[in-house]
């Protein structure tokens, strides 16, 4: 083998898989859905080393508390790429960071994005992009900037991975969570828009490798294309719970993702209380009864790892429930009053599910 470089030609970075020139293109694609998130503080455009966010629009608050957050949509990109759609996955990555942000209270502000691919297919990029734009504008909040990395020879041609983080904003006498929790408040579900983006590890390994089903398979109890159904963008709740905080008095918001309802909701309940989750007050929708009638999965198995229905959850006084339901019905959330708050006496945890699931 010949040790001269000049005899074969030189290396270069896009010998070496790394296209700069598509790296630049799919920035220039990406452009007009960036600039639909715009809000008032931020300043310059995209491409800069740094986005930029003028603070001085915290001048208005007497003790601004900042709230970060950062998450990915694990392996539904997945389904994503074996579908050739990319133009939702962002919805799923807005949601998963900035719902987390409003739980204690926090108006979403700014958010960036990392998105690492094998190769760079720059309208393929852009698409992702928009996703994520869409998504911001639903949260309220803008897109600041973000990273594309091309990791050629670590990932596949078409293999991609989605990552963001976000900041918001409240003020500190707002801050929602466990200090403000009493017994007798009411917990009020907020439907989901299905799987959302947690548990599908579980769910391909049943559906795919179990029950040998495909992504173009259509489900009558679906009403729909299995492929469809896992693609479904979980929902944004963030300007709801907002709108919620200024027409109710609210003590807390749980964002059911990783670990199931029950889990993610006695993170927000105090020591010495206990949050009571009636199952009967809804039904969860066919895709958690398909996940669980083909793997076999034990109910107690599925509500540890998806949503099973119930995308977010929020914590007010009894007096509030009224106005709660009828601000998400004003909003076209589907919501209802699914439990209580409670002496915690001799149990273990700080939230359990009770009663069977409604028919």
């Amino acid at each position: 083998m010949s040790q001269n470089p000049s005899a074969e030609g030189g290396a270069s970075y896009a010998a070496a898989g790394v296209d700069i020139e598509a790296g630049d293109r799919a920035v220039e694609l990406m452009k007009e859905w960036v600039k639909k998130t715009q809000r008032p503080e931020v300043l310059g455009g995209l491409g800069g080393f740094a986005g930029l966010f003028d603070a001085s629009a915290l001048k208005r608050y007497e003790r601004p508390l900042l709230a970060s957050a950062t998450d990915g949509v694990g392996t539904k990109v997945d389904i994503a790429r074996r579908m050739g759609v990319y133009d939702t996955i962002g919805h799923d990555l807005v949601a998963m960071v900035m719902d987390d942000i409003v739980v204690c209270g926090a108006e979403p502000l700014f958010m960036t994005d990392y998105i690492c691919v094998g190769k760079v297919h720059p309208e393929r990029v852009a698409a992702i992009v928009k996703g994520i734009a869409e998504g911001c504008v639903l949260a309220g909040c803008a897109l600041v900037g973000g990273e594309t990395a091309e990791h050629p020879g670590l990932l596949g041609p078409d293999d991609f991975d989605v990552a963001g983080a976000g900041t918001g904003v409240v003020e500190a006498d707002r801050l929602l969570g466990p200090d403000r929790i009493r017994t007798g408040d009411a917990v009020i579900a907020m439907a989901s828009s299905g799987l959302h983006s947690n548990g599908y590890s579980l769910v391909r390994h049943v559906l795919f490798d179990r029950a040998g089903m495909s992504l173009e398979q259509r489900v009558e109890e679906l009403g729909r294309t299995l492929g469809e159904e896992l693609l479904e963008p979980t929902k944004i709740y963030s300007l709801d719970c907002l709108a919620l905080t200024r027409t109710a008095e609210v003590h807390a918001f749980s964002h059911i993702t990783g670990g199931g309802l029950a889990a993610n909701l006695a993170r927000v309940i105090p020591d010495g209380l206990h949050a009571t989750v009636d199952r009967s007050t809804w039904t969860p929708g066919g895709i958690f009864d398909l996940v669980g009638k083909a793997g076999q999965v034990e109910r107690l198995e599925l509500e540890k790892t998806l949503n099973m229905g119930v995308g977010m959850m929020a914590v007010v006084p009894a007096e509030s429930v009224e106005v709660a339901l009828a601000t998400f019905e004003d909003r076209g959330v589907e919501a209802w009053v699914a439990g209580e708050i409670t002496e915690r006496g001799d149990r273990a945890t700080g939230a359990e599910l009770v009663g069977d699931y409604a028919k």
